[in-house]
């Protein structure tokens, strides 16, 4: 590694023998290039201004093999680093070229047909043992290569036993596979009648040869092998053996053959590959050399051993699961050195082995650059931020727009083994990523950097075995998040939950990019993160001081894939800290923080109209916590599905109000599957293993035993769920399983807005609990927050609960029933028609008060609310939900509050309810009604409340804005009534929020009762109970059923919709001809 080469103006070499060399420098003029098979150990290679390195090019691809080996350690203080470079690197300079071609093969692909553990759907068999004497018996199903029959037979001591060996013989049916083998003696007791059986039936010639032995010390194997074939065309072989210890083995080592969607006649024997996890672990996932294979077709390979692991090939009950099959190898080479073990300051305290590896970095203004059909290994420096095993550094625009006739392109990589990412898109627009495989890496592994990367585009690309790394405080898990600390301030310890643990395979810090046919196929924390910077951040800090990005319009999200993920498969939420640490906020830089909301516009200005981010056809399965988790509005996921998560989807908003006040969230025509088919496989670090709530079968299942499974989870709101279907909700006596739930222990509102319609349970058998309001217990705890006691949903028309146009909400809330409301027990629920909206009481300088609320027709029935803010916070906020045309009382278990202002949610114009507030019989009253502007914090139409003598003046002068005060019970009664129309999915009016404040002036000798009034209310304003809104007929279930004659002969094809379970065509065919064929590629629709 002493000699150092420099390529001028003017030279250009081809590489014809491998070397070894101290670095390799192109300058202008200077090309090399590649021809034969090369190995070319080097510390770098710097491609400056006019260089050009060429291995390949698109239309004439590198066939031989070239291997690029990068060397150095972090430690070597002697060698000097390049700036803007480092050590150990391919680097391209402003002019630089760099053009790597290799080997056109394909990427990746799916499996088309399971693959099970052991590779033998019944699994294989082994036994051993030291002393078993007698003959050892085996039956082996033929079909199947199950093992049907395991039996002794002590034929040294038993005459009996030769009997019954013979009797079973005669029994087998034809075809099936006998394996024998003899354990120490087995010829004393053994009858002439079964020598013959075994001679007539199995064909064995040596049986005059079994003796009498009872020599221990022999090393002599009798050993019989054999190849057998399944029914579904999987090898496998039986084994018996006889020496002092016998035995024997059913398997499919080196006999399984994979089926694969694609043609991958481009794979060849000794190739690596690997096969992803399709089970809530990632390390699920399984490496393969492929062994030659004369009788594959051009979609299968044989695999050297056998799989630990099921890997599912299939659509089970709807939903597409089939395994990713990534090919590893290519010809052309790029890897780094390294060494045995973890050494120096490379975080060895988190890593065993060697993180510092090579890396390849393209600056902006680079000539061309395009790389396709390369393995990139042990690449990537976990001490260094920027040392990716690709990284394009703030190379601005790569496409046309950046004046690039030929646009930047990855194409067909495979990273794998990295030890920082796997692409790094920094300050860097229009660059396509495509086919390219990202396995086993440490950090983000698709990685946009400074929150202001535009127009990239992912197409087609596939991330697995996501792992934390160091660099970022968003790539690290709990141990190295509490103790990497140099970048907090002094004394702060970081909250991991809160500002850590998301790690994730695509992490998109800008909405405007594309992703299109992506796999995220496991990771540590998340598939796929959408994080937004409110400023660019990083080496481009200050550059453009507001992004915009949570009003930036999403760019193309369609046909993507999360599994295997354990905190989420797909999440849209939060930002980074872009502001250093400090006193006042000792957060790290770029740590995660949840005050981000998502909500698009037109060219960015909330002023403009909505653009609605559309998610479409996402497939989310076997996510540890969560399929998808999505923040803000307006959002819409459509014909997606998603199975076997711990919860399926949850939208959220705001808490209180949507921050983008009118904006909704929607997901339509999608399906949700509780617990499918894919069982999953015990082990690969999969912690809980039980019973399934539908079949009643050992499955893997989501964080833990007894964890609640929701398909659908209803937070805040506004939200639609619409045209979609649920399947296999079942609970066990260990879990609750439902379809529709809620957001455990929430103090948050639920807005009766959230609309429910148009939803199937199919079939109706496998989903017992389509809704479920919690229970005390483990996971819900009490289930007594404010947000628990206010849940509530809208069935529009009857789809859930069979009563069109109803609330469902939970049993005990009796400030949304009446007498007609139909209680559903095992949902802890209640059916009941009637309009609903919500008063925000906000309470100012008493936030540690419980608020009492009864309906005055349920007085023996209140609800008692904590409040959704902290205890010391200035002032406290209450979110009932209430029954429109009603009245209630509202008490306090302390003083009552001097100023409270009364906010009405989601009512309509001419909305109103009869509100009580208690207070000491004394108290004098300023009340004023005004509209507040949240958009611009200002307060219109303020009008004050006067004075009536009594309830009945007040009832019939509710228009006016009027109150009553009863000393003599101690309640101020007022209506609040909605004057003005409300639009859409807003929360308030069309003129604002409309409000009414109340300031009490409350005596001195007063000011610490407790204002609880219900003993004096009552039975004073007690009234009896009654409906509003009729309660409807429950719908009649028509049963989908279509009858077919096969009267005639031939073939019938029927078509079903998948999520309706509507027969949609039927066609019948005579003969097995191309116009049937061709009806099965052009004739059935795709949904």
């Amino acid at each position: 590694l002493k000699k150092v080469v420099v390529v001028r103006s003017g030279e250009h070499y081809r590489l014809d023998s491998s070397a070894t060399l101290c670095s390799i420098t192109i300058q202008a003029g200077g090309k090399i290039v590649c021809s034969k098979n090369i190995t070319l150990r080097t510390r770098h290679i710097l491609i400056e201004d006019g260089g050009a390195l060429h291995i390949g090019s698109p239309k004439c691809r590198y066939r031989s093999l070239a291997a690029i080996t990068l060397v150095g350690r972090s430690d070597e203080t002697a060698v000097t680093e390049v700036p803007g470079m480092g050590r150990k690197f391919l680097g391209v300079n402003a002019g630089g070229t760099l053009e790597l071609h290799g080997s056109e093969r394909l990427s990746w692909t799916f499996l088309t047909r399971t693959v099970p553990s052991s590779g033998l759907v019944t699994g294989d068999h082994g036994f051993q043992k030291n002393f078993s004497r007698g003959i050892n018996l085996r039956v082996v199903d033929q079909d199947t290569a199950e093992v049907v029959c395991n039996e002794r037979f002590d034929t040294h001591d038993s005459r009996n036993d030769s009997k019954r060996l013979s009797q079973l013989l005669k029994s087998l049916p034809a075809g099936r596979i006998v394996a024998l083998a003899t354990g120490d003696s087995a010829v004393k007791s053994l009858l002439e009648e079964t020598k013959r059986t075994i001679q007539d039936l199995l064909g064995s010639n040596h049986l005059v040869y079994v003796r009498e032995h009872e020599n221990h010390d022999t090393g002599g194997k009798a050993l019989a092998r054999r190849e057998f074939v399944t029914v579904d065309g999987v090898g496998f072989t039986v084994t018996a053996y006889s020496e002092w210890k016998n035995g024997f083995q059913v398997d499919a080592v080196d006999k399984v053959v994979l089926n694969l969607m694609d043609e991958v006649s481009s794979w060849k024997p000794g190739d690596r590959i690997v096969v992803a996890s399709t089970d809530y672990s990632m390390h699920q996932a399984e490496e393969f050399t492929l062994l030659p294979c004369p009788h594959c077709n051009r979609k299968q390979v044989r695999i050297q051993g056998k799989p630990q692991f099921t890997h599912v090939g299939e659509i089970l009950d709807g939903v597409d699961m089939r395994a990713e099959v990534a090919l590893l190898s290519r010809n052309i080479l790029i890897h780094g050195e390294m060494e045995n073990s973890c050494y120096g300051k490379n975080w060895c305290q988190y890593f065993s082995y060697d993180t510092f590896g090579g890396h390849i970095k393209i600056l902006g203004n680079f000539s061309s650059v395009h790389l396709s059909q390369v393995e990139l290994k042990h690449m990537g420096q976990q001490q260094e931020k920027g040392r990716y095993p690709v990284n394009f550094h703030r190379c601005g625009d790569v496409d046309q727009r950046g004046g690039y006739r030929a646009p930047a392109y990855l194409n067909s990589l495979s990273i794998h083994h990295s030890f920082s990412r796997c692409v790094g898109i920094h300050a860097t627009n229009g660059l396509l990523v495509r086919d390219t495989v990202g396995y086993v890496t440490l950090g983000h592994c698709f990685f946009l950097e400074d929150g202001i990367e535009q127009r990239n585009i992912f197409f087609h690309n596939l991330g697995l075995l996501t792992r934390p790394g160091t660099i970022l405080p968003t790539d690290r898990n709990d141990s190295m998040c509490t103790e990497i600390t140099d970048r907090v301030h002094k004394g702060y310890v970081p909250s991991p939950a809160n500002e850590c643990k998301a790690v994730s395979t695509f992490w998109i810090a800008h909405p405007n990019n594309h992703l299109i046919s992506n796999s995220a196929a496991g990771s540590q924390d998340a598939g796929i993160w959408y994080a937004f910077h409110n400023s660019s951040t990083g080496d481009s800090h200050g550059l453009i001081p507001e992004t915009k990005a949570e009003l930036t319009p999403l760019g193309i999200f369609f046909n993507n894939r999360v599994h295997s993920n354990f905190k989420a498969g797909l999440f849209i939420d939060r930002k980074v800290k872009s502001t250093k640490a400090t006193a006042t906020d000792p957060r790290e830089y770029l740590c995660l923080d949840n005050s981000a909301r998502f909500r698009p516009h037109e060219n960015s200005d909330p002023s403009r109209p909505r653009v609605a981010a559309l998610i479409d056809t996402l497939i989310s399965f076997k996510n540890n916590d969560l399929g998808a988790w999505i923040r803000g509005g307006d959002i819409v996921i459509r014909n997606s599905g998603f199975a076997d998560n711990g919860v399926g989807l949850s939208f959220a908003s705001d808490g209180s109000y949507p921050k983008d006040e009118g904006s909704s969230q929607e997901v339509s025509q999608s399906l949700f599957v509780g617990e499918s088919r894919n069982r999953g496989t015990n082990g690969g670090q999969n912690k809980y293993w039980g019973i399934g709530g539908v079949d009643g079968k050992m499955r893997t299942l989501p964080r833990n035993k007894t964890f609640p499974i929701r398909g659908f989870q209803i937070n805040d709101g506004p939200m639609r769920l619409l045209d979609s279907t649920f399947r296999a909700f079942s609970p066990t006596t260990e879990r609750f399983t439902m379809a529709v739930g809620f957001s455990l222990k929430n103090i948050w509102q639920l807005t009766p807005r959230n609309n429910l319609s148009s939803l199937a349970f199919q079939p109706s058998v496998s989903v017992t609990l389509r809704a479920f309001f919690g229970r005390p217990g483990e996971w819900f705890e009490q289930n007594d927050l404010d947000g628990d006691k206010n849940s509530i949903f809208h069935d529009l028309d009857g789809s859930i609960s069979s009563y069109t146009d109803t609330y469902v909400a939970r049993a005990d809330n009796f400030l949304i029933r009446h007498p007609q409301c139909v209680d559903v027990p095992h949902w802890n629920g209640v059916v009941c028609s009637g309009k609903y909206s919500q008063v925000y009481i906000q309470s100012q300088g008493a936030s540690n008060l419980s608020l009492s609320i009864s309906r005055d027709e349920y007085p023996d029935k209140p609800m008692v609310l904590r409040g959704i803010r902290s205890q010391t916070a200035p002032s406290q906020q209450y979110q009932p939900v209430l029954m429109m045309g009603k009245s209630y009382t509202v008490h306090w278990n302390g003083p009552a509050p001097r100023e409270t202002v009364l906010s009405l949610i989601n009512f309509d114009q001419g909305d109103w309810a009869l509100l009580g507030f208690c207070y000491p019989n004394e108290t004098v009253f300023q009340i004023t009604s005004d509209i507040y502007n949240k958009q611009n914090n200002s307060f219109d139409g303020i009008e004050d409340y006067g004075p009536v003598s009594s309830i009945s003046d007040l009832e019939k002068r509710q228009q006016e804005r009027k109150y009553f005060f009863d000393k003599s019970v101690g309640l101020l009664w007022l209506y609040a009534r909605a004057r003005h129309r409300r639009d859409g999915h807003s929360y308030c009016s069309t003129a604002g929020c409309e409000r009414v404040k109340i300031i009490a002036t409350i005596r001195a000798n007063q000011k610490t009762q407790t204002c609880n009034c219900t003993a004096n209310a009552y039975p004073k304003y007690r009234k009896p109970a009654s409906n509003i809104v009729p309660m409807p007929k429950p719908n009649t279930e028509n049963c989908l059923r279509d009858l077919f004659d096969l009267k005639q002969s031939g073939f019938l094809i029927v078509t079903v919709d998948a999520c309706s379970g509507k027969v949609t065509k039927s066609s019948l065919f005579t003969t097995l001809d191309t116009k049937m064929e061709q009806y099965f590629k052009t004739g059935i629709m795709k949904r």
